[in-house]
């Protein structure tokens, strides 16, 4: 095989000893786009084969049908539905049997730059999109006090989600504290302590 350097060189050799394989590539291309000023040159499978000049290629010997080539794969067992051996167990996994004891809360103080930058309108706006219950307050030392209450996995998320905050804040401390207090009913902002 030779190298890249050599390749570049017989094909130029190439082109050089078959001038009109050269001008029919780029006038085909400069009928289709009269507006481009500078000409494009079409490489097909043709002009990348090193051939010597005596020996001449039809083109239809160089077709490939990819719809020949490929099969359709058969599908996965991922794809296939489940035995219903397994379909109670799944449906036990989907929906928790009893939702009260699967309720985590959390305090939340979020410190930095926490104030003046909507953070707690976007609080209440992801807590609510999650589902979650609770309150999200001003503190007068410059932090956000947040109290979250659901599942676990959306009070991780909601913590994770306070970390970065809204795009105007600059989050620098994070500390979560479990809590017993009663989050109430739904999310709700509330007056600054």
């Amino acid at each position: 095989m030779a190298s890249p350097l050599t390749q570049t060189i017989l094909k130029s050799q190439i082109f050089r000893s078959h001038p009109n394989l050269w001008q029919r590539t780029t006038t085909r291309r400069r009928r289709r786009y009269d507006s481009c000023s500078v000409p494009k040159r079409r490489i097909t499978l043709r002009h990348l084969l090193l051939l010597p000049p005596d020996i001449r290629i039809r083109p239809r010997s160089l077709s490939i049908r990819h719809r020949n080539l490929l099969s359709n794969p058969p599908f996965s067992p991922l794809h296939q539905p489940c035995t219903p051996a397994l379909r109670p167990h799944m449906s036990s996994l989907a929906s928790p049997p009893d939702s009260t004891d699967r309720t985590k809360t959390v305090r939340i103080v979020i410190k930095g730059t926490v104030q003046g930058v909507f953070y707690r309108n976007w609080t209440v706006d992801n807590a609510t999109e999650l589902g979650l219950k609770g309150w999200v307050r001003n503190r007068r030392d410059g932090s956000v006090e947040a109290l979250i209450s659901g599942t676990p996995e959306k009070v991780q998320e909601m913590e994770q989600r306070c970390r970065r905050g809204p795009p105007a804040a600059m989050v620098t401390g994070l500390e979560v504290f479990p809590s017993d207090e009663d989050p109430g009913t739904g999310f709700e902002r509330t007056r600054t302590v």
